[in-house]
Parts: C-alpha cells; structure tokens; sequence
C-alpha cells in the first residue's frame, strides 16, 4: 500500500500539484485510521492530506481511480472481457449474476450459451431502461460492465485512448433515445393516472406541466451521467489492468488549468481558466499587497538607532533602518486581440485589472489594424470579464482589413497617446509579433522606451516559432528591456507579480 501511494504522490507531482514531504507523510498516517475497504473514504482522505486548491480536484481524481483502481483478473481484456461466475468482489452473488440469469433465460432456445453474452441488444437496452427508471445503482453498474464487454471492442495491448472506447459504447447505447423513453414513460403514466380518476366536470385534464417535466428530464439526466461515469470507470479498470497504473497515468495527464496552453486551450479548458483567473487575482492582489507592506529593510536610520540604544547604555541592540515606501507603478496595457492571441490578451487584461489597486493607474489599449483605447470599460464594474466583453464586441480596432498591423497600430498611439507616457509608465506590449509582413515601425518601441520607466513585450507564442514566418519579434525586442515566453497562467502570475 505505501508503495501504492508514493507512485501515487510522485504521479500527482508530475501532473503539477504541489505535495510536499510531510504532506506525504500526514496522508500515509491518515490510511491507518481509514478502512482500506472503503474506497470513498480513502479517497477523500488522501484528498484532504494532499489537495490544497479546488482546481486541482479533478487532475487528482483522474490520478486517484487511476492508482486506486479495483484490479485484479475480474478486469483483464478478454474476447468475452466477462466474469465468468457472476460473483462480486466479496465472493458474493451480485446484480450482475442477477442480470446474467436474465440474460440465461432468454437465450434459452435460441442456441445462446447462456449468461449475459445470450441477450440481443434489444434486452440489454431494455435492462438498461429498467435500470435507469428505477435508479437501481447496482444494476446500471452492471449493465455499464456487460455495454463495455459488448460494444467497446477493447483488445489487449492496443494503444487506443479511453475516449475512443467509451464513444463506441456510448454510440451503441444511444442514451439520447434513452432519455426520450424514460420521459415519454413519465407522460403515459400522467395520462393513465387521469384516466383512472376522470377529473370534475370542466377541470383541465392531469398533464406534466413544463416545470415538472423539466425537473423529470434533469433526473433522468442525472442518472444517464452516472450510468456514463461507471462506463468511464469500467473502461479505466481494465485499461489499467492491460497496460499498469503508470502507463495510464502518463497517457491520460492532464495539464492543471494554471499550465494550459492560452493559444490552443479547448473550449473546455478555456472554461476552467476563466474559473481560475479569479481566484487567481484574488490571491495575487493579497500576496502584492503584502510584499508592498512587509518589504526589504532600507538604510541605517542612524538618529532613531542612537535614541534607542540609550535605554542600553548606548549600545546599539536594536539598530532601526528606514523602510522604503515604494511608488505603485502606472500600467499602460497594448495588447494585440486578433486571432488565436486574442485568449492571451483577454486573460491579461482581465488579471491586470482584477489586481488595479496595486497599480497607481492602470490604462488599457487594443488593437488589431486600428487601435483603441479601453479603459473605459472597466470604469464603474467589478466584474473585470463584462468589460473584456464589451472589449471584444464595441471596441475600434478595424482600419482597413482587420489584419494584424503592429506597425500602423504602433504609429496611431504614439501620435494620440505618446506624450502621455511618463517616466512612471511601465509598458506591457502583448501579442505574437506576426505582422502579415508590414512595416514594424520599431522606432515606436524605441521611442516609448526612452519615455517610460520599463517596457515589456509578452509573447504567448513558444520560443522556438519566434522570428519564423512573418513574426518580426527581434526587431521590436532590442527596444525592451525583457521580453518573455507567457503561455500559460502560471507564467502570467509570475511575471505580474514581479512587474508589481
């Protein structure tokens, strides 16, 4: 078991979630207080030990049925993939003997060998439909067993993903017709119930009104999501029993939402960051706010030291030093929003104005061909997302074709804006560079460099495709005084709070 939960650990680790030595020592003494046959206890045992943030709930669950799966030769990829004596785990008989006793009974004179694989698919969907309608747990986790031996096709050895599996058990089953019948069944029942009991004389007929059968439909929902999830949990037991824990592990990890890619995030993925920026900024803007108080001791306060070492006989014990009252810098935002950049630049404006009350002034500009200033948008609302919105839906940023043009957009806001830059100013340019092969106007760059206090270009492109194609990121580069690789949040956090 111990072994069991240091790959465990050490899997967590690579996945991005930080558990520390004595974090691994305080959930191996928990298991001891945790009946090993409780496989639920265990789990939210381990989790309460070693998950610190909400966000890495899900990367942990993945990782934990993964590690803590049931194993053993009950699971092995086989032709019939089946038990062969319908025992449980506890050597006892289970819904699934039940099922296959059914399964028996029908293909009797059918020259069925008996058992589940003796049932025509149109029983098993009939199982199934049973199942579902009376909430019988066991017997859909049987069904979701018996779905997996009959349409997932799954040989041993073959190097074919979970996803795949589960879309040809899925596809054969045809929840979506499931769910029709199971309402479909809620309305007969309606109307027989009326039938049975005419109403008065004038009264509206018995009907399930849209809020009933709306709530009908989210039940039955719920139950076809419990049926899919133990599909999932059937697959993963015995890919894990084909290929070992570690090999699953590695071919089913999954990035924490902090490590996702912002250029080429899914629409999922997209919305786990945006669950994420929150609070994000929130612990950020805490985390500024304390370096800005707690901050490095300053020189030698020689009077205050001299007062205080009277009451020691003038011995300076105590020596006193001026702490530094460091200015909020003035943030001016230039962010390129076309195409796939336009995630990255959302992003960060969003967390630059989450945590605005670090900064002395925070202005904001967009653009694509054109550029715009909007900061108005996030003037009078607390919700930084309406007003990147609003950025992406009223924003100017259109001069001719709506093609990138760093060159013309660089021009426009230093004939507009440039005097505005000060030396308290520090510049955030962002965007990948790729100019659709304009002119770059490098001479801007230089030129708000020798006006502000720092200037910065963030590029979420990888370092290896900078300066390929028409990405003129070197000419604007030796005007910065960094330039850096931002993909993902974690990168984004980190630079923010050490522009701060």
């Amino acid at each position: 078991m111990l072994n069991l939960l240091t790959g465990f650990v050490a899997e967590l680790r690579t996945a991005g979630i930080p558990v520390s030595l004595t974090e691994h020592l305080d959930a191996a003494e928990a298991l001891r207080h945790v009946p090993m046959e409780d496989r639920e206890a265990i789990k939210y045992t381990l989790g309460a030990s070693l998950v610190k943030s909400s966000t890495h709930w899900r990367t942990y669950e993945t990782a934990f049925e993964i590690y803590f799966s049931l194993r053993g030769p009950d699971y092995r990829i086989a032709e019939d993939g089946d038990r062969a004596d319908g025992r449980g785990e506890d050597g006892g008989e289970n819904e699934e003997a039940s099922l296959a006793g059914q399964g028996n009974r029908r293909g009797q004179g059918r020259g069925g060998g008996g058992g589940q694989e003796g049932m025509t698919p149109e029983e098993l969907a009939d199982l199934l439909y049973n199942a579902l309608l009376g909430a019988n747990s066991a017997m859909v986790a049987a069904v979701a067993r018996q779905a997996v031996s009959r349409y997932a096709g799954m040989e041993a050895g073959r190097p074919v993903g979970g996803t795949y599996y589960l879309y040809r058990t899925l596809r054969n089953l045809d929840l979506d017709q499931v769910l029709d019948r199971l309402v479909e069944q809620a309305r007969s029942a309606t109307s027989s119930l009326n039938v049975d009991a005419p109403p008065e004389p004038g009264a509206p007929a018995a009907t399930l009104t849209a809020l009933e059968e709306r709530l009908l439909r989210d039940e039955y929902q719920s139950r076809i999501d419990q049926l899919r999830k133990e599909i999932e949990d059937e697959i993963r037991r015995r890919l894990v029993a084909d290929r070992g824990s570690e090999a699953l592990a590695k071919s089913l990890r999954k990035p924490l939402p902090e490590d996702i890619d912002m250029m080429h995030a899914t629409r999922d993925e997209l919305v786990a960051l945006r669950k994420s920026l929150q609070p994000l900024s929130r612990k950020l803007a805490v985390r500024l706010a304390r370096k800005r108080r707690h901050g490095r001791k300053g020189s030698l306060d020689f009077r205050s030291t001299v007062r205080h070492s009277l009451s020691t006989g003038g011995v300076p014990v105590d020596p006193k030093f001026r702490y530094p009252r460091p200015s909020k810098p003035e943030i001016v935002v230039i962010a390129d929003i076309s195409g796939s950049v336009a995630s990255f630049a959302r992003f960060t404006l969003h967390l630059v104005h989450a945590i605005s009350s670090q900064f002395s002034k925070v202005r904001s500009f967009v653009f694509i061909d054109g550029i715009d200033e909007v900061s108005r948008f996030f003037e009078g609302t607390d919700d930084p997302s309406e007003a990147v919105h609003r950025i992406n839906t009223e924003a100017d940023v259109i001069w001719v074709d709506g093609h990138s043009d760093y060159g013309h957009a660089f021009t426009v806001f230093w004939e507009r804006w440039g005097e505005e830059i000060t030396p308290r100013s520090s510049v955030l340019l962002l965007g990948d560079a790729r100019n659709n092969y304009h002119a770059s106007q490098a001479w801007v760059v230089k030129e708000l460099q020798a006006r502000a206090r720092h200037v910065y270009w963030l590029n979420p492109e990888p370092r290896a495709y900078w300066n390929s194609g028409d990405s003129i990121v070197g000419e604007y580069a030796v005007h910065c005084d960094h330039v850096v690789e931002v993909r993902t949040l974690r990168q984004l956090e980190q630079f923010v709070g050490e522009l701060a």
